[in-house]
């Protein structure tokens, strides 16, 4: 539901005034004969040639005033790995956004919101739907006192700096996180004790497949450990956060040293942070696990288990996607057979025609 209205609602149909957090470049109707939907119109088309190429053609040719073809998505995650996206769309507005949900619908291709792509490994092949990116319409930031409004685009550790800077205390340990607040979001990004869950309100949500924003308390996000119950066609558009006010100094001092022991204690360089979850959130960190089977340095290809800390994997020069998958393959197998644990990946596998089984967890999405 929409925190001002009391009730889920479709993308306003005019434009709206200009708000200076917002970064728009204009609104553009899109018209449809008398009794069809946008759907509807648009499907009729697709439905005349079903082969992959020219519904991914099709879906660009709608989307193009802001999307690009074959778009290669390694630039935009941590391993810099990986193939295109078959279509990249950039909206600039939640008008944009909405057409994206519309053309995913008639066409069937799968949406994948990408953030900074700090916990996703692409295959080789690239993404054969629609990537969407949110940084033209949300990276913005507002404070209300001890309330932190921002875009699901904004980076965590720049949030968390300008939080300190503005004498709010609790969200430092996102210094050290390097995704996005909508990133966090959906995986209830967390360390050094805390996580997104503690301090967030709630979120402004876009279900592409119902076509309805809404406002979503914390409560009804299923928040875990290094999860949520949001789908995949469910995007968030922003998030507020309660803080608390504090010394600036000492926070500045926290975060510090937060970034500190990062870098003594996990490896730079190519990798999407810590690859498996916990299996006993605060207790048995997965990286013991492999530890105790001596598999740090387990290379296939240019891919390896980091020396550095054995929940980490290392894309090197001349790695491939698939070798890193290799090696997560590998080590989850071993892990499994010598100590009974079944690790769940943090990395999201994306474009892979076979995907390990509870690799990642899959939902039908938040409802409201």
């Amino acid at each position: 539901m929409d925190a001002e209205t009391g009730r889920a609602g479709r993308v306003p149909g005019g434009r709206t005034a200009r708000r200076r957090r917002v970064h728009l470049d204009g609104v553009r109707g899109h018209c449809v004969p008398a009794g069809r939907s946008a759907d509807e119109a648009f499907g009729a088309k697709v439905a005349r040639d079903v082969s992959p190429a020219t519904v991914q053609r099709q879906a660009f040719d709608q989307l193009r005033a802001f999307a690009t073809a074959d778009e290669p998505l390694a630039p935009f995650t941590t391993y810099k790995l990986g193939g295109p996206a078959a279509v990249f769309a950039v909206p600039r507005d939640e008008r944009e956004l909405a057409r994206v949900g519309e053309v995913a619908r008639a066409t069937g291709l799968a949406v994948l919101v990408v953030g900074r792509g700090s916990n996703m490994l692409v295959a080789d092949s690239g993404f054969p739907g629609i990537a969407v990116s949110l940084a033209a319409m949300g990276d913005w930031i507002e404070f209300q006192d001890t309330v932190v409004r921002a875009g699901a685009a904004v980076a965590l550790p720049v949030l968390a700096r300008r939080c300190s800077a503005a004498g709010l205390i609790g969200f430092e340990w996102a210094v050290g996180v390097p995704g996005t607040l909508g990133g966090a979001v959906r995986m209830n990004a967390g360390g050094h004790g805390s996580d997104i869950a503690a301090s967030l309100i709630g979120v402004h949500l876009y279900d592409l497949q119902r076509a309805q924003r809404a406002w979503v308390p914390v409560d009804r996000l299923g928040l875990r450990f290094r999860g949520s119950a949001l789908a995949d066609h469910q995007v968030v558009l922003d998030a507020r956060v309660q803080l608390t006010h504090g010394d600036p100094v000492e926070s500045e001092a926290a975060l510090t040293e937060i970034v500190r022991w990062r870098r003594e204690h996990q490896p730079g360089g190519q990798n999407a942070g810590s690859v498996f979850v916990n299996p006993i959130p605060g207790e048995l960190p997965a990286a013991v696990l492999i530890d105790r089977l001596g598999l740090r340095g387990y290379r296939v290809g240019g891919a390896c288990v980091s020396d550095k800390h054995a929940n980490f994997i290392q894309a090197e020069h001349g790695a491939t996607a698939a070798d890193v998958r290799a090696v997560m393959t590998f080590v989850r197998e071993q892990v499994r057979v010598h100590t009974g644990f079944d690790l769940r990946s943090e990395v999201r596998l994306v474009g892979f025609a076979d995907v390990m089984d509870d690799v990642a967890e899959h939902t039908e999405g938040v409802s409201w």
